[in-house]
């Protein structure tokens, strides 16, 4: 099992598994290198990106994203607005601070390859890192997996048999099935059981308080959206939408009828932007699919009667739950899944989260999170010009409005249904398995080859 903080992950846009990932690998191979005390022994590190890193890495900030690693930085912790100057400054000068130690030569057309046809062999999101000294021998090489949410995986890992989970929690599940059973025998409810599982990595304190500081970066995440103005960084050159919209609904006061659909599209909007920007988000299941939980979880605090903070716990443990299912039996990663393993998970989560906030049963949030899933089967990801942009952002607002009409559906009935959350995983796994490499986050495809790039 995985905490419920492993899915929900403060980062940076654009992407998950192509920025927060890679970052991640670069930094963890400069401190292998000085666990082994090889890094003052290092003149020049060398990346190869592969397969859909390499078709959509610079539109998905991947170059950026390695650089800054290797330097030291956590998604986490790094101030958006420094990177780029930070990587100007490595490019004009071809100096690069390893863990900000030690300055070594990097030449970034020689040193960071993207190999477009190749594919390393256990997932598209590989990438291979080599450091050599001042003779150009090789002191260390190692593989790295962006395996979809910002989870990385070693190269010599990646192909490992599951082992036994490192900590034990008290109410394992692997199955939708056998999450609704233990919750049944155990008389829980969904957010209890998780919120108990919680209880092997910190007190029910730290995990409360956890959750509603992820809320307050993806509510600090919607108003930067709001406040922002201008086009987005790329090619497309694309005008923010949501900073418009928001401007319209509050001088409206819309706050009815179908003004709140319009709401709901703003919030998804305000976020997705800000990812494409590059800015502060909070991974949910991924990047690329953050603004649906936020839009739907505004929606809740804005538009539901009695919405409180406990009821923003209950969803995000829920949706967490959710999420780890889907990770556990098909994927998070758009480019082994195309986009349902991101916008259609995302919509799972939060259709998922919002009946538990208003106290559905169990068997309503399963039901929820199916038709959240079923209606996003075979949704492709195939990104114009490597951004995350055309059709990503636009794709949240909807991902968000189905969420809620797919809680609503849930909660209007008993939670008995025909098609169970784990048929829908498995076709959803199947189906990404079945789909063609074109649509999976590779730009080779579908909306990225039949609209011009500007």
């Amino acid at each position: 099992m995985i905490s419920v903080f492993d899915i929900f992950k403060i980062g940076i846009g654009p992407s998950s598994s192509h920025t927060i990932g890679p970052m991640n690998a670069a930094r963890e191979f400069a401190q292998d290198l000085r666990e082994r005390g090889l890094l003052t022994r290092t003149a020049k590190v060398s990346i190869q990106l592969y397969g859909s890193l390499a078709l959509t890495g610079t539109g998905h900030g991947t170059d950026s994203a390695v650089l800054i690693g290797l330097e030291g930085h956590r998604p986490d912790e790094v101030d958006p607005d420094t990177i780029e100057s930070s990587v100007r400054r490595i490019r004009s000068t071809l100096r690069l601070q390893l863990l900000g130690q030690h300055e070594i030569d990097f030449d970034e057309p020689l040193d960071l390859l993207y190999l477009r046809s190749q594919v390393l062999p256990r997932h598209s999101n590989g990438m291979r890192f080599s450091a050599l000294d001042a003779s150009g021998a090789v002191l260390l090489q190692e593989e790295f997996y962006s395996i979809g949410g910002g989870f990385i995986v070693r190269g010599e890992d990646a192909a490992a048999a599951p082992s036994a989970p490192a900590v034990e929690v008290p109410h394992p599940f692997n199955s939708g099935a056998e999450l609704l059973r233990v919750a049944r025998e155990r008389g829980l409810e969904l957010f209890e059981l998780v919120l108990a599982n919680e209880r092997a990595w910190r007190s029910d304190e730290e995990t409360r308080a956890g959750l509603l500081k992820i809320w307050r970066v993806m509510q600090d995440c919607t108003q930067r959206g709001f406040n922002a103005q201008g086009l987005l960084p790329g090619v497309l050159k694309v005008r923010r939408r949501a900073p418009r919209l928001h401007r319209t609904l509050t001088s409206e006061g819309a706050s009815g009828g179908l003004d709140v659909m319009d709401w709901v599209n703003a919030f998804a909007l305000a976020v997705n932007e800000e990812n494409a920007a590059g800015g502060r988000v909070v991974t949910a299941p991924t990047n690329g699919a953050a603004g649906i939980v936020p839009a739907v979880l505004h929606y809740y605090c804005r538009f539901e009667s009695g919405a409180d903070d406990e009821g923003v716990i209950r969803f995000l443990l829920t949706a967490g739950a959710i999420a780890m299912l889907y990770k556990q039996n098909a994927s998070l990663s758009g480019a082994e899944m195309g986009c349902q393993g991101e916008v259609g998970v995302a919509c799972s989560m939060a259709a998922a989260g919002l009946v538990a906030a208003l106290h559905g049963t169990n068997e309503q949030i399963e039901n929820a999170a199916e038709i959240g899933m079923e209606h996003n089967l075979g949704l492709t990801c195939d990104p114009i010009a490597g951004l995350v942009q055309i059709p990503c952002i636009e794709r949240n607002a909807m991902g968000a409005v189905k969420a809620i009409n797919a809680a609503r559906l849930a909660i209007r009935g008993d939670g008995s249904h025909k098609v169970t959350l784990d048929q829908v995983i498995a076709t959803m796994r199947q189906t990404g398995h079945d789909m063609s490499s074109i649509y999976k986050e590779t730009s080779q495809g579908g909306l990225a080859v039949n609209v011009p790039e500007c």
